[in-house]
């Protein structure tokens, strides 16, 4: 730490044990009763007379993406006595893509108010936030930031990769891939379960520059992780020891009171939506930054994001948008690799948990070495704009297009709508050999955005009918108003907004409409009349969904479109404070 931060001491005296006693009138009866309590597991008084550090655990039987939590933990807990503190586990919530129902996205605002509460009802000094798994570590830092208690974020770590036949693979963009050559009928049921047992060689993240992965990667940029975080395996001496030395920044961090609002500034944003664009990440993370932020009262500039896309290229060559794997971005050095050579982007005066700003960071981290997994600005994965905001007729507020993992030549295309109502809707139909449907048509699927009732979820990436899959159809434009997992491909429309459940111009395509990509002008228009749009919205007016009791209730009354995170309105400042990126 330096001295560029004040204290805590000052503005609130009360640490460590005295920190937050529960009120029963009686404040020293209060943190006598604590510590009668406490003491029952075997505490001394010398112990707990040191600061409080919280440890947030999520593991879960359910989610193998943490199954080294009790392991980092055990690191973090040595780092955080080394320091002369306190180790405190508790649990949250967890949660994994592939077992939550809905969708993860539907629980993400619930694990971030588990975490918030949690931190603010437990007396702790600082946190250590443990998570991995797509949703689970901005749920965390949504939290963090509204609690605004120092906090410092420990990522799982990504899986290592596997092979099949003697060919590399790694979840989950390989899962997409053969699963895709399977509905082709290019390989059999036994082939198919075959490499099922050979995606995911490990605990850990997805492998690829999936949502887990770009998460980890924006949020070291953004500060809040110990540097050299991001990349490191789960199952690696070198993801313990970066538990450990957490462990010991948790205490500096408790020590020093630097809160995360502190070191989550505009700036700090800039920078991490710079480094989204720059490893080719998920779409994903524009919902997740935008919600972090804006629980600060930061709003993110859609427009401005795409002119900063415009002009920063894809440097990272990890899948999708690439060929490589998250093992292969560590070996070459890690995000410091990449910070190097985007630093002319960068705000180097932000400040880290370390209490080092970003430059000092990077100039103090070991020297470059050749490798060929981060491209130079001079020679790029992809010129610029990786990711690119649209608007048009169909998506007046703004939707996302992956531009480094679609097919470059369905980015300028106009097709015949073939349309789906809902899930259900293209689940029964789909792959209907009657289905009227070409390659050269555009898929739409409604219904499927934050209010529709779904939670969101990562269908946006539709499967190719099967019909045409088995001709030899690999891609095809598809557009809806929900999201796609970070680690899959193709030409698709996402987040369009606002979605057809609140009356959004999605709602009302037709089969057999003519819709326009142009990615070069940034448009996705309906090619029908202003006059004809309306005459469709008086003739169906849209009914919202019914929704009686509980969390769903909550969710459907109180969640915002995409471009405000997917968050709950109630959660976010009444008025924002600032606006990024900043025109350059």
């Amino acid at each position: 730490m330096t001295d560029r931060e004040t204290t805590a001491d000052a503005e609130n005296p009360e640490k460590g044990l005295k920190k937050g006693v529960t009120n029963y009138g009686d404040k020293e009866f209060s943190l006598f009763l604590r510590k009668a309590f406490i003491k029952g597991a075997g505490y001394s008084d010398d112990a707990l007379d040191r600061p409080i550090i919280g440890i947030v655990n999520t593991a879960n039987d359910y989610n193998p993406c943490h199954g080294n939590a009790a392991q980092l933990i055990e690191a973090a807990k040595r780092g955080i006595l080394l320091e002369g503190a306190l180790p405190m586990v508790f649990p949250t919530i967890s949660l994994h893509e592939s077992f939550v129902n809905p969708t993860a996205m539907y629980l993400r605002n619930l694990m971030s108010i588990d975490t918030e509460e949690t931190v603010r009802a437990q007396p702790m000094d600082a946190v250590i936030l443990i998570g991995g798994c797509d949703k689970t570590v901005p749920a965390q830092l949504m939290g963090a930031a509204s609690a605004d208690v120092p906090a410092i974020q420990l990522v799982t770590g990504p899986m290592l990769t596997g092979s099949y036949e003697g060919e590399r693979v790694g979840a989950c963009t390989d899962c997409r891939r053969y699963w895709g050559k399977y509905r082709a009928g290019e390989i059999n049921a036994q082939q198919i379960a075959d490499v099922n047992t050979r995606l995911v060689s490990s605990i850990g993240t997805c492998s690829v520059m999936g949502t887990a992965s770009t998460m980890a990667c924006v949020v070291e940029a953004l500060g809040m992780m110990t540097p050299g975080g991001a990349t490191p395996p789960a199952v690696t001496a070198d993801r313990v020891r970066i538990a450990e030395q957490t462990g010991r920044y948790a205490v500096q961090l408790a020590k020093h009171g630097l809160r995360p609002s502190q070191i989550m500034t505009g700036k700090a944003f800039e920078n991490a939506l710079r480094v989204l664009l720059a490893i080719g990440g998920s779409t994903n993370a524009i919902i997740h930054l935008t919600a972090i932020a804006g629980r600060l009262g930061i709003e993110i500039d859609l427009d401005q994001l795409d002119a900063m896309g415009r002009e920063t290229p894809v440097l990272v060559d990890l899948k999708p948008s690439g060929q490589n794997y998250m093992e292969d971005f560590h070996k070459a050095g890690g995000m410091v690799t990449l910070l190097r050579e985007l630093r002319p982007f960068l705000h180097l005066d932000t400040l880290t948990v370390t209490g080092r700003t970003l430059g000092e960071e990077i100039d103090a981290a070991p020297k470059s070495f050749p490798q060929e997994i981060v491209r130079s600005v001079q020679k790029p994965i992809y010129a610029s704009g990786g990711l690119a905001v649209l608007r048009g007729n169909l998506a007046p507020q703004g939707a996302i297009i992956k531009q480094a993992a679609a097919t470059q030549e369905l980015l300028e295309f106009e097709g015949r709508a073939v349309v789906f109502e809902s899930l259900e809707d293209m689940a029964e139909r789909i792959d209907s050999p009657d289905l009227d449907v070409n390659a050269d048509d555009v898929l739409v699927l409604k219904n499927i955005g934050p209010r529709s009732g779904t939670g969101m979820p990562e269908a946006g990436y539709l499967p190719i009918p099967k019909k045409l899959a088995r001709a030899g159809v690999k891609d095809m434009v598809r557009i809806s108003d929900g999201r796609m997992s970070g680690t899959a491909f193709g030409t698709i429309v996402l987040h369009v907004n606002p979605e057809a459940s609140v009356g959004g111009p999605l709602a009302y395509v037709h089969n057999g409409d003519r819709i326009r990509l142009s990615a070069s002008k940034r448009e996705i228009s309906l090619l029908v009349s202003d006059e004809e749009l309306e005459r469709r919205k008086r003739a169906k007016p849209i009914t919202p969904p019914t929704v009686e009791r509980g969390f769903q209730r909550l969710f459907y009354d109180s969640v915002t479109q995409a471009d405000a995170g997917v968050d709950f309105e109630f959660l976010r400042p009444k008025v924002m404070t600032d606006k990024v990126p900043k025109a350059r």
